[in-house]
């Protein structure tokens, strides 16, 4: 490990934290030293990176000393008060909780939509939404064509994208309800084994989840559409990994269903599997453990002229989370914006 940025990883031991090591890996991230940070709970586990095994230290201020790149994945609270002190420190912060997305002042960056907005930072950059990723992704090639009026997504979304315990839960109560037990339900309001949740995260005023809300202001200030019309449906479902989403897309004019998947078929980071003939389109499970964000079930939308519906399916741990965060540190490291503070 030499001849590259020193990396820290706060919140390494959970589920994100773990992928963000495995993408490093597997991308050969240029690391001079790699440190691993939890809370005091996880501190003392040992983890491998690479072929190397580390202890995991417990998050303090002077953590973030000679730094280059910190990596945070341990929620909104740890993320606001110690993104900031690494920052301070030196360190391009690569923030994946909801503490700063919709701050006016920190860049909320999907790599393949908006990559000159890194340029913009003050030290921290968030990470957005894993459902916001994937719809982005799928839905800028497009609107740089034509651009869009209108989205109305309904999402599916994994498990996983609540941590290890609800993966852990839906094990457990599968097993369970397979051998005619009861279910209590602790991560959940509800049973999530062979059931359904418009539920994510906590409801509005407005009706809508946090969630929902989230997917509305992330895709406006990552897409550079303030006046952009979204709307959002949030579910969570008893799968383990990948999010799905069913997009409906009102465009300023007509575009065809061919028209769309040429374009996306040339997208970066996007791959089309659409054939209904032989029922090839985007699941869950396929995606599961892959980089891309799958595009299918491209068709025009009956209900008006200028519309497409499209079906999206994305890992959300590796490209919902943590390898979009290793993508935003690999453009600025390769644009030379790592410390590029704007005053």
């Amino acid at each position: 490990m030499n001849n590259g940025h020193h990396v820290a990883i706060v919140g390494a031991t959970g589920m994100v934290g773990q992928e963000f090591i495995k993408v490093l890996m597997q991308r050969n991230f240029p690391i001079a030293s790699i440190q691993l940070y939890a809370s005091d709970r996880s501190a003392g586990r040992k983890v491998f990176v690479g072929h190397q095994e580390m202890v995991v230290k417990e998050t303090a201020n002077d953590s973030f000393d000679n730094v280059d790149i910190a990596l945070f994945s341990a929620g909104a609270e740890i993320s606001k008060h110690f993104a900031p002190i690494a920052a301070k420190a030196g360190a391009l912060v690569i923030d994946n909780s909801a503490a700063w997305r919709m701050d006016p002042r920190v860049p909320l960056v999907v790599p393949e939509v908006n990559a000159d907005d890194i340029k913009k930072h003050r030290g921290i950059i968030a990470n957005p939404n894993c459902s916001t990723i994937q719809l982005v992704v799928a839905l800028y090639p497009l609107h740089k064509v034509n651009p869009m009026k209108r989205i109305t997504v309904a999402t599916y979304q994994s498990v996983s994208g609540t941590g290890i315990a609800a993966v852990e839960e839906l094990t457990k109560q599968s097993k369970t309800v397979l051998d005619g037990g009861n279910v209590v339900p602790h991560v959940y309001a509800h049973q999530i084994a062979f059931n359904l949740l418009p539920e994510i995260d906590v409801f509005m005023e407005n009706g809508y989840t946090k969630e929902e809300w989230k997917m509305v202001e992330e895709t406006r200030k990552i897409m550079h559409a303030e006046n952009l019309a979204v709307s959002a449906t949030c579910v969570r479902v008893p799968v383990f990994v990948s999010h799905s989403e069913a997009i409906h897309i009102e465009f300023t004019e007509y575009m065809s269903p061919d028209d769309a998947r040429a374009i996306l078929s040339k997208a970066p980071g996007i791959k089309v599997l659409d054939d209904p003939n032989v029922s090839l389109y985007p699941q869950p499970w396929l995606a599961a453990g892959t980089d891309e964000v799958y595009v299918g079930r491209v068709r025009s939308d009956a209900s008006y002229l200028n519309g497409l519906v499209i079906w999206v399916v994305s890992d959300n741990i590796r490209k919902g989370a943590a390898l979009n965060a290793v993508q935003i540190a690999e453009e600025a490291i390769k644009r030379e914006w790592v410390k590029q503070f704007i005053k």
